[in-house]
């Protein structure tokens, strides 16, 4: 599922949202300059779960490789030993969060980001949110720690942390409407979704993904740690009336149409 826009609009510029994705861009095309680094970055500043339950371990990287053998062109295994972290262990629970793995990897990240986050900055304000998004980063890398502790793989991503914008989204704007591409058996079909049928397809399908996130290299507990973390941020956030009040929603269209309970509900017109 790709969302393409959602109908709530912004009363201020989302200066904090935008931050988060240029410095995930730049530190992405850092890695991208310097290739040949980029395999340590990744080692030091990405969160090695076995690393931080202790700092003290030598930690082993393996990896498949194409050698030439005398059979031909192989794929090996390769361990290594892992670059020194650049940190203090226990702070890369925050610096993986700024690390990616590839263009589809960021792309897909950000624009998830650009998406949710900016509404939910609205309503934070822009230090809160700040504080936010890190601390959703935080609890996503602890749950993934948690439930794989004894693993060497570095983990990388702001998909926990956006996870956490995407879990308080949906207490925040439980009325919004998100234009999507979504896969109907083949086909790919462009419809309007209320907000928390989106999210919460989104989130049973990390669900569904958990019981294999060893198999495919995604931290899936990491996702789902997230969503529930920013899920009740918001609920508390709500109960103590610290958030800014929810602005009235714009007219989404699908090819110039509203549906029938679009018609029922009068909205401002996009702007």
């Amino acid at each position: 599922m790709i969302p393409l826009r959602d109908d709530i609009p912004s009363r201020t510029f989302p200066f904090v949202n935008y931050s988060m994705i240029a410095i995930c861009a730049v530190v992405f095309f850092m890695q991208l300059a310097t290739p040949e680094n980029a395999p340590s970055l990744v080692e030091r500043y990405g969160m090695i779960p076995a690393r931080v339950r202790n700092p003290n371990q030598s930690i082993t990287i393996r990896s498949v490789e194409l050698r030439q053998t005398v059979r031909g062109p192989q794929q090996v295994v390769v361990e290594r030993p892992a670059a020194p972290s650049g940190v203090p262990p226990v702070w890369t629970l925050l610096t993986c969060v700024f690390l990616h793995g590839g263009w589809m990897h960021i792309l897909g990240n950000l624009w998830f980001l650009h998406i949710f986050g900016d509404n939910v900055e609205d309503r934070m304000g822009h230090v809160g949110y700040l504080i936010f998004y890190l601390a959703s980063g935080v609890a996503a890398s602890a749950v993934h720690l948690l439930s794989d502790p004894t693993s060497t793989v570095p983990t990388i991503g702001a998909s926990g942390a956006i996870a956490g914008v995407m879990g308080s989204y949906l207490f925040l704007y439980p009325h919004a409407r998100v234009l999507a591409i979504i896969p109907i058996i083949i086909i790919m079909q462009i419809i309007v979704l209320p907000a928390p049928i989106f999210l919460g397809i989104w989130f049973l399908i990390q669900l569904l993904q958990s019981s294999q996130a060893g198999a495919t290299g995604v931290a899936w507990w990491a996702h789902i740690g997230g969503f529930v973390a920013g899920a009740l941020v918001a609920l508390i956030l709500k109960q103590i009336h610290y958030l800014r009040p929810p602005v009235e929603d714009r007219r989404l269209t699908v090819g110039g149409r509203r549906t029938a309970w679009q018609r029922d509900r009068q909205r401002t017109p996009w702007s």
